[in-house]
């Protein structure tokens, strides 16, 4: 401890020594005020307390003028954000009422094809089933290629019924009895049948040839020439006498030219027939339903007046849309305005908070300015022994003290 001192001493005693005499008086000068600095702020003295609580106070209240635009400013950043969600929200609403539209007009114009559907059908409806029928006579001859079953119109035979071997086209009924009806088979030749085939999709008609096979006539020019081999033949279902989609044969090629011909190779050999399927369709009347008010049976007998009304509906929500659409813009502009209005008013707000700062910085550079003085104003004070100092007061001496502390700091 002893050892300690004494180095102390020796170095306070040998800067004393290298020191010019101005120098020394101003370090014993800064030693001396330093402690007069610690014992004063160790005693209970009033101007002490006094300028204690006043730097406490010019802390307190610049730290309340910093934090109130921070607040300010938060709780608009807050409030536009709800403004933006709230308003994707409705953007997406309506969308959602739009596609709701769309689908009630079409869902309407629907219902409405379906009513005008059933009118074209005369409010009927087909259904088809097969029933056995067995062979009982086959009139094999070169002129006249036909069967007769054991099915007539006891069985709901009818005239153009067709028959098939089982998914196959044999022909269709010509004549009609109470217990037979007679079969004009596809070979015969007065037989005619609207075809399609595939897979070039060409339209044809297939007659009997008296034999075995089917000929291809009636071809638009041009479309012989993409006619193959082994091609499907099926009816197109064309004048509605025979179903459509029901296979017949297979096309061959014959003969020696540089263009080939073709025939139609029957799927069923009619020579070895023993039964058959007739297609026996019934029609089914569609009930009507009962209309609640005398203009849905006007719009039931008048389908253009149906339409006009589906057209007038539509026309109603649109306008409807567009009214609400216009209410809800001239609302969203009357919050922008309000928005406006408030970002005016917040940068209003913040140049007077500006200038507050601005005035507490000035008081800030004043109480570093006294802090600073304690420090470093013996140094550019003019005084007896320094004639460099400048005149407490001054600009220049402020700025002397100021600069000194930041040179130190």
């Amino acid at each position: 401890m002893a050892s300690s001192r004494d180095d102390f001493i020796i170095a306070i005693r040998s800067a004393f020594l290298k020191k010019s005499t101005q120098q020394k008086f101003s370090l014993l000068t800064l030693v001396f005020f330093s402690l007069f600095i610690v014992v004063l702020s160790s005693l209970d003295f009033k101007i002490v307390r006094y300028s204690k609580s006043i730097i406490s106070e010019i802390v307190y209240r610049s730290s309340f003028v910093v934090s109130v635009p921070e607040n300010f400013i938060k709780n608009t950043f807050l409030q536009v954000k709800d403004y933006t969600t709230f308003f994707n929200k409705y953007k997406k609403n309506m969308i959602e009422l739009e596609s709701l539209k769309s689908n009630y007009v079409f869902n309407e114009i629907t219902e409405y094809e379906n009513k005008e559907l059933k009118e074209l059908i005369n409010d009927y409806v087909s259904s088809s089933n097969k029933i056995l029928a067995k062979i009982i006579v086959d009139h094999d001859s070169p002129f006249l290629k036909s069967i007769i079953i054991n099915k007539g119109s006891k069985d709901n035979i009818k005239i153009g019924t067709n028959i098939y071997d089982q998914s196959y086209l044999v022909g269709r009924v010509i004549e009609v009895n109470y217990k037979t009806s007679r079969v004009l088979l596809l070979s015969d030749l007065n037989s005619n049948v609207p075809v399609t085939i595939a897979p070039q999709n060409i339209q044809a008609i297939v007659t009997g040839s008296g034999g075995d096979n089917g000929q291809i006539k009636y071809i638009k020019s041009g479309l012989s020439d993409q006619l193959v081999d082994d091609s499907i033949v099926y009816t197109s279902g064309t004048g509605a006498i025979f179903k459509s989609g029901v296979p017949i044969g297979k096309l061959e090629s014959f003969g020696e030219n540089t263009v080939n011909e073709y025939k139609v190779e029957f799927y069923s050999d009619f020579s070895q027939l023993k039964y058959v399927f007739a297609e026996i369709i019934t029609e089914t009347k569609i009930p009507q339903e009962e209309s609640d008010s005398n203009d849905d049976n006007n719009e039931q007998n008048n389908p253009l007046d149906a339409k006009l009304k589906i057209l007038e509906d539509e026309l109603n929500i649109i306008e409807e849309s567009n009214k609400k659409f216009q209410k809800e813009n001239e609302n969203l502009k009357s919050e922008l305005n309000n928005l406006n209005y408030k970002v005016l008013n917040l940068n209003n707000e913040i140049s007077s908070q500006r200038k507050t700062i601005s005035q507490f910085n000035l008081d800030t550079e004043e109480l570093e300015f006294l802090r600073l003085n304690l420090n470093y104003g013996h140094k550019c004070r003019k005084t007896l022994f320094n004639n460099k100092g400048f005149i407490v007061g001054s600009a220049e001496y402020k700025n002397c003290v100021l600069r000194r502390g930041k040179i130190d700091g």
